[in-house]
């Protein structure tokens, strides 16, 4: 277990170094700071005074040397435009993307997993195709359509809720429900592909023929076992999920992670659009080993074949 744990970190710790690798050079690729920040009319002076104090000026590979040993001391750099570090000017921002994503997440849970196991106990019922459909509909429709969808109805034409701002509690429901709904619809699709998948095994079948109740044979035999894929579905949605607010932050204005991201992208702000993009890359990675690690308590066998490695 020893083994398996210390392979996924390394792992891991790849994955973050490559992220933050692929960001800090495209980002140096994609437009010059001092040109955006100063604007095209600025002469050709205070442009080269603007990007020797920021450390422009110097070649790609020391620039990124210097990043790598500013991250590892703790240090994220100054926001261009704000002039206030980007770390305080990200983390300022969390609690409100918090605010939409923990909801969305535990709608995800509440409502997908449920809808997809009752579907595959249900199996070509009424029911079940509704649950199909509608969990369809979920996952194929992009969120920013949802969003505009969601707008139009209860904003527009109902006049419920509000369709955008941060104000009230009444102000997340319209944004909540857009990160969660293709959510639930991916959850349900996978529960239930999962349970018909084990319900079909010939373990659940001889635990049915000795004597053990339905309720038994769904809870004790069939649910741990489709935990497994289910678990896969769930942590790459808890990675994600700040990944996931940023084009939902943006149609309802709410003032978190992902609108100050579009600003700093914009704005070539790099230290704030580097921060973010790191602190997304950490969750993704995290909640990754994390599955990694519950299948290795769920599935034993993996435990093996990665110590065989």
């Amino acid at each position: 277990m020893i083994r398996f744990v210390l392979v996924r970190l390394f792992r891991a710790m790849l994955t973050i170094m490559a992220v933050v690798t692929f960001a800090f050079v495209v980002l140096r690729m994609s437009g010059d700071p001092a040109t955006v920040m100063l604007g095209p009319d600025v002469p050709k002076e205070a442009v080269d005074a603007f990007r020797r104090a920021w450390g422009l000026d110097q070649p790609l590979w020391i620039q990124y040397l210097a990043y790598l040993k500013s991250i590892f001391t703790g240090d994220f750099g100054v926001s261009m435009r704000d002039k206030a570090s980007a770390l305080d000017l990200v983390l300022e921002r969390v609690p409100a993307t918090l605010q939409l994503t923990i909801p969305a997440l535990i709608l995800k849970l509440v409502f997908g997993i449920p809808s997809g196991v009752y579907a595959a106990l249900h199996r070509q019922s009424f029911s079940d195709r509704g649950v199909i459909l509608l969990a369809v509909l979920g996952f194929t429709i992009p969120s920013f359509v949802m969003g505009l969808l969601l707008v139009l109805v209860f904003s527009v034409i109902l006049g419920w809720l509000p369709s955008g701002g941060q104000d009230t509690w009444v102000h997340g429901i319209l944004p909540t429900l857009t990160m969660s709904i293709g959510g639930i619809g991916i959850l349900a699709r996978f529960s239930r592909s999962a349970m018909i998948e084990v319900m079909g095994q010939p373990y659940i079948r001889t635990a049915s023929a000795k004597g053990l109740t339905w309720r038994d044979v769904v809870w004790n035999h069939a649910l741990p076992n489709a935990a497994v894929p289910i678990v896969t579905i769930v942590g790459f949605m808890v990675g994600s999920l700040i990944a996931g607010a940023v084009v939902v932050e943006s149609i309802f204005s709410w003032p978190g992670i992902g609108g100050l991201l579009v600003v700093s992208v914009t704005n070539r702000d790099l230290a704030v659009v580097q921060c973010i993009l790191l602190i997304i890359a950490v969750a993704m990675v995290v909640s990754n080993l994390v599955v990694d690690l519950l299948y290795g308590w769920l599935d034993p066998r993996l435990r093996s074949h990665a110590a065989g490695h």
